[in-house]
């Protein structure tokens, strides 16, 4: 990311993983701003938009719900900054019980991928062949 770069909606959409359906739709519900355009009518993102995109990006891969994002944003753009802490905190520890219940799952998957390889060695066992 360079200073004062500015980048296409094509860009945008590379560097975040985002459609550009869903960028232009982000723009159309008000969740960010719409981009600036150039004279021939293209839209153009500053190294700043691209910095909130990928925020964005970051809770929408952590499952936060749409609206709580667009709560966060219009507490962010009001200058309510200890309600912007407050739902990031909340969706944080969300994060954390997914973490949790995820680890408990890969615990689960590996008691049983363990009784599977010992019954795999019994059934068929590995015989030398000197």
């Amino acid at each position: 990311m360079e200073k004062n770069k500015q980048y296409a909606i094509a860009d945008i959409s590379s560097l975040t993983g985002l459609s550009i359906d869903v960028i232009r739709y982000y723009e159309r519900i008000g969740l960010l701003p719409p981009a600036k355009r150039k004279d021939n009518g293209h839209r153009f993102y500053s190294e700043s938009d691209l910095r909130r995109y990928m925020f964005v990006t970051h809770l929408k891969r952590t499952q936060m719900p749409l609206k709580d994002i667009e709560r966060y944003i219009r507490y962010y753009n009001e200058g309510r900054y200890e309600d912007c802490y407050l739902v990031l905190a909340e969706h944080k520890q969300h994060i954390e019980r997914q973490m949790e219940e995820l680890r408990e799952s890969l615990g689960m998957m590996q008691y049983k991928l363990d009784n599977y390889a010992q019954l795999i060695h019994l059934t068929y066992p590995i015989t030398n062949k000197e």
